[in-house]
């Protein structure tokens, strides 16, 4: 699976971006995709993801009510809904897929980095104050 994100840029706080995530190659199997941010010298964060087959979505407490994560299936694209931004939110953004199932029971799993197989290129959010 190849993966191509793109939508980052320079916002204001307060302000709204959307992060696109278009997946193309073997994606036949994939379960889920998510969204990791990283700054420098810290480890990558996980931020959201979305479980293709029950469209159930989970998220770190950090993006909580501010961020939706969902998917397009007929474009096979992902998205970032990010909103109410703030200073914090500036890193680099990360899209990855993993054809992994974790029960809904178990979506705090998905947090892990380790269980994607597919990350994107990075596409660079900077939220001024």
């Amino acid at each position: 699976v190849q993966l191509q994100a793109s939508g980052g840029g320079l916002a204001q706080a307060g302000a709204s971006l959307r992060l696109s995530c278009a997946a193309s190659g073997r994606t036949f199997g994939t379960s889920a995709m998510a969204w990791f941010r990283q700054v420098p010298e810290k480890e990558r964060e996980f931020v959201a993801v979305f479980r293709y087959n029950s469209g159930n979505s989970y998220y770190s407490d950090s993006v909580k009510g501010r961020f939706t994560i969902s998917r397009d299936n007929a474009r096979n694209t992902g998205y970032l809904q990010m909103n109410s931004l703030k200073p914090e939110d500036t890193a680099v953004y990360y899209c990855a897929t993993t054809s992994t199932r974790f029960a809904l029971s178990a979506m705090s799993a998905y947090e892990q980095s380790d269980v994607y197989g597919s990350w994107g290129q990075g596409t660079q959010v900077t939220v001024s104050s």
